[in-house]
C-alpha cells in the first residue's frame, strides 16, 4: 500500500510499505477513505526526531470503511463506515472506565513513562503504524472505532478523530460560565473548533493568532479577533474586558510558539543529534517555547481559568509559580480523552444545516501523493492552508 512516512527531519515520503494484517483476534483493517493532517504531525516533522525512526509511518486522523475483522469483533462487520480515535485505548481498563482513554492502562508506554499508544506518533507514544495510508489495522475493534452512517461526506464525521474531541475537552477544562469572556490562543484547527464550540455556548470569544486567514475564518464565525503583532495581547485582551482579563483561556499553540528564538535554537541543535543521545536529553532536559503558554499565564483573569490544549514536551520548562498562585490561577491540561466525548459530539454532527460548519472545515483536499508538499506548506502556514484531508 501507499502510505506517508517519516525519513528524517523535515523529510516526508509516499511510498510503498507492507499491508496491516490481523494480529489479535480483535482487530479490523480499515480501508482509509480520508485522514487529516494534524499540528501536532509538524512536531515530529522538526522537533520531536530522536524518537523517530525512518520508514515510520505517521497520521492519525483517519477514517474509512472496514474491510476485514478478526474472529473475536462482534461489533463491526466488513463494509461499515467507522471513524478512528488518535489514541489508542481499550475501553475496558480503569483509565478508560473512568473516562481517561488517553492513559490508557492496556496500552500506556510504561518504559517511556508516557500514556496511551497513539497512531503514527513515534516511539514515545508505541511507534504504532500511522492512518495517513490506503489501509490501518486498528485494534481493540469492539470498543475503540466509531461507526458513523453512510451517506454523508466524510468531512461530516471525520473530525471526530481528534479536531472536535480535542477541541471540546479543551473548551469543557476552560470551565467557563455563563457568558464568559474565553480567550483562545491560536486561530489552528483546534483553536478555530474550540471558538466555534465557545460561540455556540454564547460565550464571547477573543481569538489571537498572526496568521491574516485564520483570524478572518473565525471573525466571520463571531470571534473578537487580536493580531499577535499589533501588541502587547495581555495588554489588549485587558483593554477589553475592562483591566480584568480574560475569564477561561485555552492555549491552542504548544510547542511551535513563535517568540522565542534562543530555545527554538537549543531545540534545533538538540534534533541535530544522534537519536540515542538527542532522545534521553529531550526527556530529561529539554525546553519548550513558552510564548503562548506565557502570554496565557498573563491575559488570564485573577481567579480565572487555563486550558492547554497545545502539546507541550519539555521537562524544564520554566513555569512563573509566583504570577499563578498569585492571580490564583487554576490549569487543566491534556490529550484528548476522545471516546470520552463521543456521545456529547455526535448530536453536532446529526444536526441538520451543520451548525459547526466541519464540512467546510478543511481547507485543502489532497492527494496523498502531495504530503510532501502539504507538510511544508502547513508549517509555513502559507496558501491560506489551515486544514488538510488527505484522501487516499
Amino acid at each position: 500500500m501507499r502510505a506517508v512516512t517519516w525519513q528524517g527531519k523535515r523529510d516526508i515520503r509516499v511510498e510503498d510499505v507492507p499491508d496491516p494484517r490481523i494480529i489479535d483476534p480483535d482487530d479490523v483493517i480499515v480501508e482509509i477513505t480520508s485522514t487529516g493532517l494534524c499540528g501536532s504531525d509538524l512536531h515530529l516533522y522538526e522537533v520531536l526526531t530522536a524518537f523517530m525512526t525512518p520508514g515510520d509511518v505517521v497520521g492519525h486522523e483517519p477514517m474509512g470503511v472496514v474491510v476485514e475483522t478478526g474472529p473475536g469483533v462482534r461489533e463491526l462487520t466488513v463494509g461499515d463506515r467507522v471513524v478512528v480515535p488518535f489514541n489508542i485505548s481499550c475501553g475496558t481498563c480503569w483509565m478508560c472506565e473512568h473516562s481517561l482513554h488517553s492513559q490508557c492502562e492496556t496500552t500506556q508506554n510504561r518504559d517511556r513513562g508516557t500514556g496511551a499508544s497513539l497512531f503514527g506518533y513515534s516511539s514515545l507514544y508505541g511507534q504504532v503504524p500511522g492512518g495517513q495510508a490506503e489501509y490501518l489495522r486498528v485494534p481493540f475493534g469492539n470498543r475503540l472505532p466509531i461507526t458513523v452512517p453512510h451517506g454523508p461526506p466524510d468531512d461530516r464525521f471525520l473530525f471526530l478523530s481528534d479536531v472536535l474531541p480535542t477541541a471540546w475537552q479543551a473548551l469543557r477544562y476552560a470551565d467557563p460560565a455563563p457568558e464568559s469572556t474565553v480567550l483562545v490562543l491560536g486561530a489552528g484547527p483546534i483553536g478555530d473548533m474550540a471558538t466555534r464550540f465557545a460561540l455556540d455556548e454564547g460565550h464571547r470569544v477573543l481569538t489571537v493568532d498572526r496568521v491574516p486567514d485564520r483570524l478572518e475564518r473565525v471573525r466571520l464565525r463571531g470571534a473578537e479577533t487580536i493580531d499577535l503583532d499589533r501588541g502587547d495581547v495581555g495588554e489588549q485582551v485587558r483593554e477589553l474586558t475592562d483591566g480584568r482579563g480574560a475569564d477561561s483561556v485555552i492555549e491552542a499553540v504548544g510547542m511551535e510558539a513563535h517568540g522565542s528564538p534562543v530555545v527554538e535554537g537549543l531545540t534545533k541543535v538538540l534534533s541535530r543529534l544522534p537519536g540515542g543521545v538527542a532522545g534521553p536529553l529531550m526527556q530529561k532536559a529539554g525546553v519548550d517555547r513558552m510564548a503562548a503558554l506565557n502570554t496565557a499565564f498573563d491575559a488570564v483573569r485573577r481567579g480565572g481559568t487555563i486550558s492547554i490544549a497545545g502539546v507541550y514536551g519539555g521537562a524544564l520548562d520554566p513555569v512563573p509559580l509566583m504570577q499563578l498562585f498569585d492571580k490564583q490561577v487554576q490549569i487543566r491540561m491534556g490529550q484528548a480523552n476522545v471516546r470520552a466525548w463521543t456521545k456529547d459530539l455526535m448530536p453536532f454532527l446529526e444536526q441538520d444545516g451543520d451548525p459547526l460548519g466541519v464540512e467546510t472545515f478543511a481547507t485543502h483536499h489532497l492527494p496523498l501523493d502531495e504530503a510532501p508538499e502539504a507538510y511544508r506548506s502547513f508549517q509555513a502556514k502559507s496558501n491560506g492552508m489551515v486544514k488538510v484531508v488527505f484522501n487516499p
